[in-house]
């Protein structure tokens, strides 16, 4: 099948562009963004992803505000044309390659509408391959780059307007692509134990003048197997047709090999932490430390992360939209669906102060901070 992208020199097999390499129908390609006030007053995120082994396309839209988390979901049959990114009414608009995208939400009967332009202020970080099997078959081999920005525009929810000023919205561009659990699980053969402890965190933070990137893997016992690191230049953002961008691949970034310590409180009872300090460590010996002090809550579920309904990858019929929310203080922080989260964090290192994001998901054991089974909270 030709599709518009094999008119551009970027084949990679002796295939059209819109056939994948491996059959593997956990095979996806995602976008994903957050924005986020520098108070804390709000945070949205943002999701779309294709599966084209399961011939599906769906789409996510969430906003945290006033003790409220407010969701939009979509998903319909994939289109055959891999840069149709429509699901109904939700549309994301590429207005340059790594520069300007655009979410518009049209009218629709959840009463979740946006229009949203994202602009970038650095380059494109590419983070390391990652890799997880499990005794047969590989859980996870995926590629990502981030890139760091600002938000302007507005948001419709509940009957009220928000407006997104952008010199007090930040954000966060992130694309992946590989294989990840998506959809139904594989069923049928000899029967092994496919459930392994994941704990993930990951940082980016807006500074000054810069931008900075930690994340990690560990197993139960704390092992870190995968670590990103970065460090980039900031530049001004501009929102303006015919703008320039920051060079996408910035020869003045920094990539750190080395591990990413943390020093984490929390909350008892929960997998959610309340504080900390995140320390980056560059085999040159160079370190960064980050305090860290949460001030939004946001659960991805509210994206289709682990959701009990409109989980990733599910088809739903050739079209399919739907809306929720819920008061922030009354889920369940120990439900699988409920682990994963983002908080809006003030970070600080020496004098420096910034903004950012701070990732986590806790599933299984985890021996650093006394997690002793899969969905217990942490002691107090």
């Amino acid at each position: 099948m030709i599709s518009k992208l094999d008119d551009y020199p970027i084949h990679q097999i002796t295939q059209p562009v819109a056939y994948t390499a491996s059959s593997d129908r956990f095979t996806y390609d995602r976008f994903w963004y957050n924005g986020f006030a520098r108070d804390g007053s709000f945070y949205f995120a943002i999701a779309m992803c294709r599966y084209p082994n399961l011939g599906i396309l769906d789409c996510g839209f969430s906003l945290v505000i006033d003790g409220h988390q407010y969701a939009f979901h979509g998903s319909r049959r994939a289109p055959q044309e891999p840069t149709e990114t429509v699901v109904g009414p939700f549309e994301l608009k590429i207005l340059e390659p790594m520069g300007r995208h655009r979410l518009i939400i049209h009218p629709n009967e959840t009463g979740i509408e946006c229009d949203l332009v994202f602009t970038p202020r650095t380059g494109v970080i590419e983070e390391g391959r990652q890799t997880l099997r499990n005794e047969r078959y590989v859980v996870m081999d995926a590629a990502r780059l981030d890139q760091f920005g600002f938000w302007r525009g507005e948001i419709r929810y509940d009957g009220k307007v928000l407006k997104v000023d952008s010199r007090e919205t930040f954000g966060i561009k992130d694309r992946s692509w590989g294989i990840r659990p998506v959809g139904e699980a594989y069923t049928g053969g000899a029967p092994i134990d496919s459930y392994q402890a994941v704990h993930f965190m990951w940082l980016p933070v807006h500074w000054e003048n810069r931008c900075t990137l930690a994340g990690c893997f560990e197993d139960a016992s704390g092992h870190q197997w995968h670590t990103d690191q970065a460090i980039m230049p900031a530049y001004e953002a501009s929102f303006e047709d015919g703008a320039t961008f920051p060079p996408i691949n910035d020869e003045d970034g920094k990539i750190w090999d080395g591990r990413v310590d943390h020093e984490l409180t929390f909350e008892p009872g929960t997998r959610r932490a309340t504080g900390g300090i995140i320390r980056m460590n560059d085999k040159s010996g160079e370190s960064m430390e980050i305090e860290l002090e949460p001030i939004q809550l946001f659960r991805f579920k509210g994206i289709g992360y682990m959701h009990p309904e409109w989980g990733h990858g599910q088809w739903k019929g050739e079209l399919a939209i739907a809306g929720e929310s819920w008061k922030c203080d009354e889920v369940d922080p120990l439900a699988l669906e409920n682990i994963h989260i983002q908080q809006v964090v003030i970070a600080r290192c020496g004098d420096e102060v910034g903004y950012g994001a701070f990732e986590q998901m806790h599933i299984g054991p985890f021996e650093p901070y006394g997690l002793k089974d899969w969905f217990d909270g942490a002691p107090g």
